[in-house]
């Protein structure tokens, strides 16, 4: 049972009031981001009036929709009407506001969901750490020790303190699932370009995607639904998996590589070939996107950017274009080649982040045995995924009281269905949830004294 439409519906039926629910949250969230730092903007005056517009329709009878009243932010890139859109970037905080919201906003909004928060992120999405030179570093709730991770480090801490039941990120390379694994949330990549677009301030449109995080499968797939404006209804079967092996089976925590090979024991490793080399693409690609989207601003006003991320748009703005396109030949190669070692398969199996939680004194984590930045390798098991466009879904393991860890769900292009329905399965055997924050108020006041 999906814990989102059971909201929606007391809303529906009059139990709960939308404006209470939503004032409610406004200041559960004003309370508990002082540790987080999760929330750049804080939303009440739309929040309020959207609230009282559902329950307006309540009160005349008619249906404000599937998400009546439900509560959720956004990262700091979609377009919201009145507010200029900054990408986490102080270089477009005097901006001019938005004249209307991104598409995945409206569609939520007449789906019923109240709007309360912009979140905070990696500045232009050019990160997997959330550490922002303006709006500060997003801490994990399970731990504000450590990082919530990116770039949609915000909106993934937001939904795992169990502040919104839901959230919109991004995903170029990793960008919801790192911090979905990092944070026990669940945390859908779709397939690319199936999700609408519009209003979203771009990082690389060739990997560019958005998605919600929830706490459950059937919470996640209840906002899809919205988002992708169909419904599909997950379908209870035996699936052909396999595990993924390779470079996917190093750099991946022992409690990952034994829940993996718990879940399927007998389906075939499979091994992508030329990993290193697609994910040395998509790094091209998404350089080179990048630092062509800035290039004229770099040009004009270099030291004004988020030094976090200034040299490496940088690097991408300086790459030849030669370089760029032999990469975009080979993905389209890869892809083709993938899609034909992968096709009578509906499941892949991998780990989604190499570790728990880096800790925010040192965000480095161990990669081939040696100490790398967080920042750029937190996606090595995700940024390959990315560069075949197939969807993938970050699923929390079951692990009460230790740091979350997630793994990676990963379909066949179009498929989400198929991925939702294995997820439902392990969420069922107790294999895969979200565990509440041991204390998310005694680990705020702890971020807060941090």
């Amino acid at each position: 049972m999906s814990a989102i439409l059971d909201l929606a519906a007391q809303v529906r039926s009059g139990a709960v009031s939308a404006v209470s629910l939503a004032e409610r949250t406004l200041a559960d969230i004003a309370r508990a981001d002082i540790g987080l730092n999760a929330v750049t903007r804080l939303l009440p005056e739309r929040a309020l009036k959207e609230a009282a517009e559902v329950d307006a329709m309540v009160a005349a009878g008619r249906d404000p929709g599937p998400l009546a009243g439900v509560p959720y932010g956004v990262k700091d890139l979609f377009d919201v009407r009145g507010l200029a859109t900054t990408a986490g970037s102080t270089l477009y905080a005097g901006a001019p506001p938005a004249t209307r919201d991104a598409e995945a906003v409206a569609r939520l909004r007449s789906a019923g969901a109240v709007l309360v928060a912009t979140l905070n992120m990696d500045a232009f999405a050019y990160g997997f750490a959330t550490i922002n030179a303006h709006h500060g570093t997003t801490l994990n709730p399970h731990d504000p020790a450590r990082l919530a991770g990116g770039s949609s480090g915000g909106s993934a801490a937001l939904v795992a303190a169990g502040l919104v039941p839901f959230s919109l990120g991004s995903d170029t390379n990793g960008s919801i699932r790192v911090p979905a694994s990092l944070t026990g949330t669940f945390g859908l990549k779709p397939t690319h370009g199936d999700l609408p677009m519009d209003g979203v301030f771009p990082f690389a449109a060739s990997f560019d995607d958005i998605s919600p995080f929830a706490n459950s499968t059937a919470d996640l797939h209840a906002v899809w639904e919205v988002l992708a404006a169909r419904v599909v209804e997950p379908r209870r079967r035996e699936f052909r998996v396999a595990r993924l092996g390779g470079r996917f089976r190093q750099n991946i925590d022992p409690d990952q590589l034994a829940a993996i090979d718990a879940i399927a024991p007998t389906a075939p490793l499979l091994d992508l070939p030329d990993v290193a080399r697609a994910r040395s693409a998509a790094f091209i690609i998404t350089a080179y996107e990048g630092g062509a989207l800035h290039r004229e601003r770099l040009a004009r006003e270099a030291m004004a950017f988020d030094p976090a991320v200034r040299d490496r748009l940088l690097a991408g703005a300086l790459l030849p274009k030669r370089l760029y396109l032999e990469a975009q030949a080979f993905r389209r190669a890869y892809e083709a080649r993938i899609a034909a070692l992968v096709a009578e398969f509906d499941v892949l199996l991998a780990p989604a982040t190499p570790c728990a939680a880096p800790l925010v004194e040192d965000p480095r984590i161990l990669i081939d045995g040696a100490l790398s930045p967080a920042r750029a390798d937190l996606g090595i098991h995700t940024q390959p995924i990315s560069f075949l466009r197939l969807p993938a879904l970050s699923v929390p393991l079951h692990r009460p009281g230790r740091l979350p860890l997630g793994l990676q769900l990963i379909g066949r292009a179009h498929r989400e269905a198929d991925v939702f329905a294995f997820a439902a399965q392990l969420e069922a055997q107790g294999v895969i949830g979200w565990s509440q924050p041991r204390d998310t108020g005694q680990a705020t006041q702890q971020g807060a004294m941090a």
